[in-house]
């Protein structure tokens, strides 16, 4: 059984009724530029073949009904849909149609919701955005708002900032809603204007191996937040309009009057848009194997510049560099989740061998492994 399949089974059996229909969005892995969505710079996210599923149906009240699997029935009325509440991961699908609501889409009903992921929770995949942009996908096809994909992505975004409170950018909604098969996302995220980069993992000999590290990854608690102050307190201090238009001669400049996490915070920032506009230059002419080194830089720009990483996802990287991997690096926002490494598709098994053995000597946990092959973005699956 599918999990759309799973999806509106659980719809009938929880509402006894036939959803409107099965809508589903990726999880993502992003390539290269950590931390530059919020600051107005450049990213290069794809979609992963993990989704949300979300089967859906209008109600003629204001009640939000949701289910998940291995969650029991909860709901909530709309008009108690706001700022940070509801709680938990009701918020990211009645969070969505409050969002929807005060930006004009008129959706002033309830709604049923049932919801399959196999998107890994906590793991850096953005498992919320997918979650969130399913939602919106639905909701949209049903009530005909025919907003276009990059506006619901800033809904979704809404979603995380205002009803959950996480301080996110775009680019998680964004690549879950826009991105395409045998494609990276090259988006700017302060024009908004966005740019599909082949690379058909199909006709090249390098992969991306993802290592799910299941070191906790939790951004809501304060850490994340912590590290965007301190670029909004940088760019404030360089009198710049965001990062991306400060240079490294700025930042020296400037340096008595940062404190050195200000400095630290923008120095990877101004780095790692520079590393997006190589990786982007590299992929478009078809030198992916020099994407690797780039990816290296990025992981230790993040480690010792933005200090968002902790010892499961260094230990990965280095496992996977001392295998014979080409580049790798931690992916989404750190302080857990998961790794990247750039792999000749003959090496993923002893490259995951030998992450897997650095783990069992320092103590940790497991990890997990899959191969992230650049899938297609949210979509009406029936």
């Amino acid at each position: 059984m599918t999990a759309a399949d799973r999806a509106s089974r659980l719809f009938r059996t929880t509402f006894d009724a036939e959803p409107s229909g099965v809508w589903s969005a990726p999880g993502r892995v992003n390539l290269i530029g950590e931390h530059t969505d919020y600051t107005g710079g450049f990213v290069m996210p794809l979609a992963i073949e993990q989704r949300a599923y979300v089967a859906a149906a209008p109600r003629a009240d204001r009640l939000i009904r949701t289910v998940a699997e291995g969650r029991a029935l909860e709901q909530v009325d709309l008009d108690d849909v706001g700022p940070l509440r509801p709680g938990g991961w009701l918020a990211y699908l009645s969070g969505s149609a409050w969002v929807a609501n005060s930006a004009g889409a008129e959706a002033q009903h309830g709604w049923d919701l049932a919801l399959v992921s196999d998107v890994p929770v906590g793991a850096g995949l953005s498992s919320s955005a997918a979650i969130t942009c399913a939602t919106l996908l639905a909701m949209d096809d049903l009530d005909g708002w025919n907003r276009p994909r990059i506006e619901l992505a800033r809904w979704g975004q809404r979603v995380e900032n205002e009803v959950v409170g996480t301080p996110c950018g775009i680019m998680d909604q964004t690549a879950s809603l826009l991105c395409i098969t045998d494609h990276v996302l090259f988006m700017d995220t302060r024009s908004g204007v966005t740019e599909q980069v082949p690379w058909s993992v199909a006709a090249s000999d390098l992969v991306l191996l993802v290592t799910n590290t299941n070191a906790p990854h939790v951004l809501a608690d304060g850490q994340y937040a912590n590290r965007r102050q301190q670029c909004e307190q940088a760019t404030r201090i360089l009198g710049v309009a965001s990062l991306r238009d400060a240079s490294l001669a700025d930042l020296d400049a400037a340096a008595e009057r940062l404190t050195a996490d200000q400095a630290a915070c923008a120095h990877h920032v101004i780095t790692e848009n520079g590393r997006v506009v190589e990786v982007r230059e590299f992929l478009s002419s078809g030198r992916i194997a020099d994407v690797g080194p780039v990816l290296s830089a990025s992981h230790a720009s993040l480690r010792d510049d933005f200090r968002v990483t902790v010892p499961q996802l260094d230990v990965s990287v280095e496992a996977a560099l001392a295998a014979g991997s080409l580049g790798a690096r931690m992916t989404g926002g750190g302080f857990g989740g998961c790794t990247i490494a750039l792999v000749f598709s003959s090496e993923v098994t002893s490259t995951a061998q030998a992450i897997d053995s650095a783990f069992a000597a320092h103590g940790f946990a497991a990890p997990e492994h899959f191969v992230a092959r650049p899938a297609q973005g949210a979509r009406r699956d029936e």
